[in-house]
C-alpha cells in the first residue's frame, strides 16, 4: 500500500536541475567541504556534473578528474543527440535495415530502455521525439499550442515514428526496420553517466565515500563530510521557484542497510506546464496515446539499483497520469515517491508554499526510507 507522509525538514546544498524531457526536484545535502573531502565539477551531456568524495591518500585529484572526463566523453560519443559524429546520431541518419555497430554503452543503455518500456507498457520509449516535435512542445510549452493543437492526422504520422519495437539488436550491431525511426537517450543517459563516474571512483581508485550528481540525477556511497549517511532534499514542485527560493518538502536519507549506496533520479512537470480550462497539462507526451500528460504528479523520485535504471522510472511514470503512476509503481515494486497537491487544493491554486504539497510513497520507498531492506 502506498502511504501518505507528512513533510520533513533537510539540509539543502545546491540547486539540481535536469535538461531535456523534465525538470527534477532534487537538491543535494549534508555536503559540505571538509579538509579531507574534494569536490569536482564540469560540462557534460547539456548540463553539469558535480562530485563530492573523500580523497585517497596518495591519489592525484587531476588524474581521477581526467579519467571521469575520459569516460563522459565515449557515453557523448556514443549517445549524444547534439554530435553528428556519435553513434546514436549515425544510426538516427540511417534507412531501414542498415546495421551500425554499437558500443558496449550504447548497448547497456538500449537493454534498459527496453525493459523499461515494456515493464512500463511503452510510457517510456526512446522513439518519442517525433510527438514532441509535431506538438511543438521542446523545452517550452504554451496554451496556444494547446489551443490549437496538430490535428489527428499531424498526430497519427507522428505516432507512427514511434515504435522501439522496430529497433533491432543482433550482437553488436542495430539497425531499424522502418525509416524515420530515431532514437533519443536523454531519459536515461545523464543516469548512465551517474553509473559511470561512480563506477571510475569505486573500482579505478578504490573511493568508496562519494556523492555523484549530473543534472540531478545521483548516486552516493558511504559517508559525507561529517560521516553522516548522504541525505537528498526534495523541492516542493513550486513553479517559479529558484535556487534562493525553494522549500524542501522531503528528504531521502541513504540507507543504513543493504549496500550503503543510494541511486536516484527526480523528474517532474511543474517548471513546464500550463493550465488550460481547469485542467494542468506537462509538456511530457504519453506515447502510447500521442498526446500531453493532463492529470500527472508534479514531481516523481525513484531509487533503483542504478541511477540509468531510477531515471527511465522516473521518466516513464512521469508519462503517465498520476493514478495510474501509483499503480504501477507499486505493481512493479519500485521505490517511488510522489509530490502532489495536498487535499482540498486545486489545480488551479497558486500552490506557492511547501504546506500546499504533500508527499506519497510506494511501500518499497518507504521500506527504504525506514531501513527495512536488505
Amino acid at each position: 500500500m502506498s502511504t501518505i507522509i507528512n513533510n520533513l525538514t533537510a539540509y539543502t546544498y545546491q540547486a539540481a536541475t535536469l535538461t531535456g524531457v523534465v525538470m527534477t526536484g532534487i537538491t543535494l545535502s549534508a555536503c559540505q567541504q571538509l579538509p579531507d573531502y574534494n569536490y569536482l565539477s564540469g560540462e557534460t551531456m547539456g548540463t553539469s556534473y558535480h562530485i563530492s568524495y573523500q580523497l585517497p591518500k596518495d591519489a592525484d585529484e587531476t588524474e581521477i578528474q581526467a579519467a571521469i572526463d575520459e569516460r563522459l566523453q565515449q557515453i557523448n560519443d556514443s549517445m549524444s543527440t547534439y554530435q553528428e559524429d556519435s553513434t546514436i546520431s549515425k544510426f538516427n541518419r540511417l534507412a531501414k535495415n542498415t546495421p551500425i555497430v554499437i558500443d558496449a554503452d550504447f548497448s547497456h543503455v538500449l537493454d534498459i530502455s527496453k525493459t523499461v518500456y515494456q515493464q512500463s507498457g511503452g510510457a517510456f520509449d526512446p522513439t518519442v521525439m517525433p510527438l514532441i516535435d509535431v506538438w511543438g512542445f521542446g523545452s517550452t510549452m504554451t496554451v496556444d499550442r494547446l489551443q490549437s493543437p496538430p490535428t489527428a492526422l499531424e498526430i497519427a504520422q507522428a505516432k507512427a515514428l514511434v515504435d522501439f519495437a522496430s529497433v533491432v539488436q543482433e550482437g553488436d550491431t542495430l539497425y531499424k526496420t522502418k525509416d524515420g525511426v530515431a532514437l533519443d537517450f536523454s531519459a536515461v543517459a545523464k543516469g548512465y553517466g551517474v553509473d559511470v563516474i561512480a563506477e571510475v571512483l569505486r573500482e579505478d581508485y578504490q573511493i568508496r565515500n562519494y556523492m555523484v550528481e549530473i543534472g540531478g540525477e545521483i548516486a552516493s556511497s558511504g559517508v559525507n563530510g561529517q560521516q553522516q549517511p548522504w541525505q537528498i532534499a526534495i523541492d516542493a514542485p513550486i513553479e517559479g521557484s529558484t535556487v534562493s527560493e525553494r522549500q524542501t518538502i522531503s528528504a531521502i536519507r541513504q540507507p543504513l542497510k543493504s549496500d550503503n549506496q543510494m541511486y536516484l533520479a527526480t523528474s517532474g512537470n511543474y517548471r513546464n506546464s500550463v493550465l488550460l480550462e481547469g485542467k494542468r497539462y506537462s509538456h511530457t507526451i504519453d506515447p502510447t496515446t500521442g498526446e500531453p500528460i493532463a492529470g500527472g504528479a508534479p514531481s516523481i523520485t525513484v531509487a533503483a539499483d542504478s541511477v540509468a535504471l531510477a531515471d527511465a522510472w522516473a521518466t516513464a511514470l512521469t508519462a503517465m497520469p498520476y493514478s495510474k503512476a501509483l499503480k504501477v509503481a507499486e505493481e512493479q515494486n519500485l521505490a517511488a515517491l510522489f509530490v502532489i497537491l495536498a487535499d482540498g487544493v486545486t489545480p488551479d491554486a497558486p500552490a506557492d508554499h511547501v504546506e500546499d504539497w504533500q508527499v506519497v510513497q510506494t511501500s518499497a520507498m518507504d521500506a527504504l526510507r525506514n531501513d527495512k531492506i536488505e
